[in-house]
């Protein structure tokens, strides 16, 4: 190797080779320009991270709170929806989320994607292939409207929610979700942040859950019959799944490995954290002890409201948006409940809804640089002060509960009407582990 290299050096060629190589430096690394191979690889951990919060974080989290009898169903609606969305998701709703729309594009993504017809090996969004975009766009259409199975838990037939999902995540999700993260009016117009969800996933889908609860009526007995929990340990374990996992759902919204990214995981922390305590502390004032179903669904409250926020808000914000959503979400899942007498079962309105709005709304407030609270990335782009942002979100807030709740009411009264929504009170009492799919979720 030493007589080459001497060689080379004597005959002049050692300098031509290393102009050759400097020759081709540019076109290699313009080869690999579009392509980050870590912002790759942490989004393909996002990924899964977001499918592990429905299979099994949220199937665990719902399953515990319902009673035995129930178990089964409640896990089998949220595989079947993980599914269902996934081949859905695919054929066309991937487009209509995240195409290009063409002069109606501020309204729908139309159907040029459908069947990922343009979708390559080497197609690309931004930094990271399209495959991968794709598939974590996915998990939040598998998700958001799992998160709705709790509002109905006990009492739907399986059938209609197939029917139900597969018509609101095509009529009510995929048009949200291009209004806000697919250069629809919101986003585009009305600069709204929802960096992670908040509008698209959380009050679409806990106005959603809201609506068909209404629809359906209450369980039969509700509330004069208690209808405690079965078993916390699961809830427990399945909120722990859902922590772990909204680090992919918050930090990988970013789609890049970079500060932002790092700063979403950070207030991401600190806002479940504050939320869990804020609502135990609430829970232990007001009934006299601290139970491990409040501080799950604290810890979930914190979760949903600094969703929308996470890229956009620093620590000492995500502090008042965990201590705000833990509050409140309390006050909404206990007080509003006996106050108008529905029956969510699982308080996906409580939760989700209120949540997802308190943390829009004071994305709008605590995104201001000026409030000296180690702000993330301030206001979005053309937006100036506290008031216009506050306004924007408003707006988005607004939007997304009147659209959701119209059109969900419109679904679940067309499905009513054809087939029917509950299942017949024999089959209730019964419960849905045996009456809809023959099995049970335990054998004593």
């Amino acid at each position: 190797m030493k007589r080459l290299f001497n060689f080379l050096n004597q005959k002049g060629l050692r300098r031509a080779l290393v102009a050759f190589t400097a020759l081709l430096a540019p076109s290699i690394a313009m080869a690999d320009d579009h392509l980050n191979t870590g912002d790759t690889a942490w989004m393909i951990m996002a990924t899964v991270l977001v499918l592990f919060m429905t299979i099994p974080g949220l199937s665990l989290f719902y399953a515990g709170m319902v009673r035995s009898k129930n178990v089964l169903s409640v896990m089998m609606q949220c595989f079947a929806i993980t599914a269902l969305m996934t081949i859905l998701w695919v054929l066309y709703v991937y487009s209509l989320a995240f195409g290009d729309g063409g002069s109606m594009n501020a309204f729908w993504g139309g159907f040029s994607n459908a069947f990922l017809a343009n979708m390559t090996v080497d197609s690309m969004s931004g930094t990271i292939p399209e495959s991968v975009f794709m598939t974590f766009q996915m998990t939040f259409a598998i998700i958001t409207p799992a998160l709705i199975v709790g509002a109905f838990a006990e009492r739907m037939k399986f059938s209609a929610i197939l029917i139900f999902m597969t018509l609101w995540v095509t009529f009510v999700y995929a048009p949200v979700c291009h209004w806000v993260w697919g250069g629809g009016w919101l986003g585009s117009k009305f600069a709204i942040i929802d960096f992670a969800g908040g509008t698209v996933v959380h009050i679409n889908a806990g106005v959603a859950g809201l609506v068909a609860c209404l629809v359906l009526g209450k369980r039969k007995g509700y509330p004069e019959t208690a209808m405690p929990p079965h078993n916390l340990t699961l809830t427990l374990i399945g909120a722990a799944m859902l922590w772990v996992g909204w680090f992919g759902f918050n930090a990988g919204s970013e789609l890049a490995a970079d500060g932002t990214a790092g700063m979403a995981m950070a207030v991401t922390q600190i806002a479940t954290a504050t939320a869990a305590l804020a609502w135990m502390f609430a829970e232990w004032m007001t009934h006299g002890k601290p139970s491990a179903l409040g501080i799950a669904s604290g810890a979930v409250a914190g979760l949903v409201a600094i969703t929308p926020a996470c890229g956009n808000v620093g620590p000492m914000g995500a502090l008042v948006i965990g201590l705000a959503s833990g509050f409140i979400c309390f006050k909404a899942a206990t007080t509003l409940k006996r106050m108008f007498g529905y029956d969510d079962s699982l308080d996906v309105f409580g939760v989700h809804a209120v949540g997802g709005i308190v943390g829009a709304l004071l994305a709008g407030v605590f995104s201001a640089t000026t409030l000296g609270v180690f702000s993330g990335q301030g206001f979005a782009e053309g937006v100036t002060s506290i008031g216009g942002q506050f306004f924007n979100q408003s707006v988005g807030v607004g939007v997304t509960i009147i659209y959701s709740g119209v059109l969900s009411f419109i679904i679940l009264k067309v499905i009513d009407a054809v087939i029917g929504l509950r299942v017949d009170e024999e089959e209730e009492t019964e419960g849905l582990d045996l009456a809809s799919h023959g099995e049970r979720g335990y054998i004593l």
